[in-house]
């Protein structure tokens, strides 16, 4: 049966419209400036990682799959690869136009991103000493001809290249910029004035061939397809898994290259001899007036704090500290859970109860055991300093740790390695399915009863991530919970991944049945005149049997609300197809990275907080988790949450029939920015009547959402 294409969009393009939206915070005038210059650097990575994954997996498809066809449009894998050059390009040009406006209103602020156009003399003579003095001795230049072979370009690492002529012969000059040296070069007498490290190379690379004319020069980088995919390399039987996953780290910076960017100046003949050398076609080739590789603008961002903390509080988001809620006390995390659920909304609720919680496990007496999924996890870690300290009191400590976490494989190979070296259990992914779960299962012997603390989440265990990422952690004592937690553990460690379980739903064999399951009921209580809701948060949407599911429900009139940060390949408002969708995305200063799923109308309605996005690689090829809030006062809480986060008309977008971003706008309504309304937020005080409470920010949010 051929699929209906009228109301989906191509997964790839539809996240470059989300990096797009990205770089229209960089553009906002309401963020401050050095926030704004973030935000470019955001987009850049972002692009980079896309082109690294996304594009390398198509790239891998265009040569080994002809009958692949993408089943939201039915473009093939080329067809999408050209559609993302093409579209690169585009957002290319408007990131230039960006950077080129902050950066005229960084320099009127005294913060200058020099050329050696902008110079003072004195400047000039010391940049000169310098080069001669620190950069020169660990340079390692090298000529392309005959003798001297094209070599390796590493992923995404920067190079000054040249085209050079000796006694009329033309050859190639290369000279890799040393990722050992400090990429900014601050200037003397005002540390606001600086020049990066390439453009200092850049300008004395004809010092550096001294022997050669110098006809052309140009920066440049490559970026290499980084998936890799395991089930391609055997695995030697006597081969350790970790051991394993070390050299095929080796192999990312060695895979097929994706695309070749040069930093404003490129030449055609020099184009087309490094199109032949890497195996590209033109179409990959990109130019930009934007410096390559924006991971500098966070050293300068600390810099400035260091040298001008005024300026920099005058150019940055006004600090925010994460608070502990008033519902957890200072007592006991054991004790009080034991009374009720405990629900942490990151980052406007602390860590600090969850730390504390794995503290007291580690030196309670009672604890038997300890087990965790660990899929990224901060750089220092107090989650692995307490799980070494429950080992080492003697507690039964397993860690399933998922080496594959993309770009954190040689951090969790490092943790696996210590926590194995202290006497944890410590278990890894399967061949096909990644564990993405975030689950965490405390048991007790308390006198003769077997107790079950449980604390599961939309998010990492990363200290670092849960002040920048809006994420749900859950923590209870239900022993319904903790009973599923114990099954899932030991269906983990003799790998059954099709376990059976009261209440959580399970992937990759039972998450998307549950929640196809819950769509169903809502379209038969829409059939039979009931009220019928589904309301879902996530990062991305691409499953197209879920997508169909929603269509469905659309169609038997569903109302449906979604709040998708990142990917969908839905499109809403489509008349006789998805008219009962409402669709739109919070890209603000926290990263939106919550999965709520809610199905059915106010007491009546479940809701799921889950690790897992409606991706297909989420519900099927990884092992995810979605959990049930049966708390009253918790599932309110949340429901809240998610009105607000609905009238959002200040960084909110909605997606309109075209599959496009727009900006809201409410008649009659103030300015709602659900993040800001978050970060000031206070509930109020339980002894107030309803009656007696005034008229709150999210009272009136309430008037224009029919939930």
């Amino acid at each position: 049966m051929s699929k209906d294409y009228s109301y989906t969009q191509n997964r790839e393009l539809s996240w470059l419209k989300f990096d797009d939206r990205v770089l229209e915070e960089a553009e906002d005038v309401s963020v401050p400036l050095l926030e704004r210059l973030k935000f470019i650097s955001i987009f850049t990575s972002n692009l980079d990682e896309f082109y690294m994954v996304r594009c390398g997996s198509l790239y891998d498809l265009s040569l080994i799959e002809n009958d692949y066809y993408d089943n939201k449009t039915g473009l093939n894998a080329q067809d999408q690869l050209d559609a993302i050059f093409d579209q690169t390009k585009v957002l290319f040009k408007r990131r230039d136009k960006v950077f080129k406006s902050v950066d005229l209103l960084l320099n009127e602020e005294g913060i200058y991103d020099l050329n050696f156009d902008d110079l003072t003399k004195k400047e000039t003579k010391y940049l000169t000493k310098y080069f001669f003095d620190y950069i020169f001795p660990v340079l390692s230049p090298q000529i392309i001809d005959i003798q001297h072979p094209f070599p390796h370009l590493l992923n995404k690492s920067l190079y000054v290249m040249l085209i050079l002529k000796s006694k009329g012969e033309k050859v190639f000059g290369l000279i890799p910029i040393p990722s050992s040296l400090p990429r900014i070069i601050y200037l003397p007498k005002n540390e606001m004035r600086f020049v990066l490290l390439e453009k200092i190379i850049f300008e004395y690379a004809d010092r550096v061939f001294s022997n050669y004319e110098v006809e052309f020069k140009t920066i440049l980088s490559v970026t290499r397809n980084a998936d890799i995919v395991l089930s391609n390399y055997q695995i030697d039987e006597d081969e350790d898994y970790m051991g394993y996953m070390k050299k095929i780290l080796k192999k990312r910076t060695r895979l097929a290259p994706i695309r070749l960017e040069f930093y404003k100046y490129t030449n055609s003949k020099l184009t087309y001899f490094l199109c032949n050398k890497l195996n590209i076609k033109e179409n990959q080739v990109m130019i930009s007036s934007t410096p390559l590789d924006m991971s500098y603008v966070y050293y300068l961002h600390d810099h400035i704090m260091e040298v001008n903390e005024v300026l920099f509080h005058k150019l940055s988001f006004n600090p925010y500290y994460p608070k502990i809620p008033k519902t957890v006390s200072d007592g006991k995390i054991i004790s009080q859970l034991k009374k009720k659920d405990i629900l942490l909304y990151y980052p406007y609720d602390s860590i600090e109860p969850f730390l504390r919680l794995l503290k007291e496990a580690a030196n309670d007496k009672n604890v038997i055991s300890v087990q965790i999924t660990i899929y990224r996890l901060a750089r220092s870690s107090s989650v692995i300093k307490y799980l070494l300290e429950a080992c080492e009191n003697g507690k039964d400590v397993t860690v399933l740790i998922e080496l594959r976490a993309r770009f954190d494989e040689a951090n969790n190979i490092h943790y696996a390695t210590l926590l194995k070296e202290a006497g944890c259990r410590v278990l890894y992914g399967f061949e096909e399915y990644k564990v993405h779960s975030k689950v965490c299962l405390i048991t007790r012997r308390e006198r003769t009863k077997i107790q079950y603390i449980t604390q599961m989440g939309t998010g990492n265990y990363n200290e670092k991530t849960c002040k920048l990422y809006t994420d749900l952690c859950f923590m209870t004592m239900d022993p319904a919970i903790g009973e599923d937690a114990m099954l899932f553990f030991k269906n983990m460690a003799i790998s059954n991944l099709n376990g059976d379980y009261q209440k959580l739903l399970v992937a990759p064999f039972g998450l998307k049945q549950g929640l196809i399951k819950k769509i169903n009921e809502e379209i038969d209580n829409a059939q039979n005149g009931l009220p019928a809701i589904i309301i879902m948060k996530m990062n991305s949407l691409t499953d197209r049997e879920l997508i169909d599911m929603l269509q469905k429900a659309s169609c038997a009139g569903v109302k449906i609300k979604l709040i998708v940060r990142g990917i969908c390949c839905i499109v809403p408002g489509l008349p006789g197809k998805t008219e009962n969708i409402e669709i739109i995305s919070v890209v603000g200063r926290f990263l939106e990275h919550s999965r709520i799923y809610c199905f059915g109308n106010k007491d009546k309605n479940s809701v799921y907080l889950s690790s897992a996005d409606l991706m297909t690689r989420n519900t099927e090829k990884r092992v995810e988790i979605a959990f049930p809030i049966e708390d009253k006062a918790l599932k309110k809480r949340i429901m809240s949450m998610l009105r607000v986060i609905l009238s959002d008309n200040v960084k909110a977008r909605k997606i309109n029939n075209k599959g496009d971003y727009e900006r809201i706008v409410k008649e009659g309504a103030g300015l709602v920015d659900s993040q800001d309304y978050f970060m000031h937020y206070e509930p109020p005080k339980i002894e107030k009547k309803k009656d007696q409470e005034k008229e709150s920010v999210l009272t009136r949010l309430k008037q224009f959402l029919k939930i």
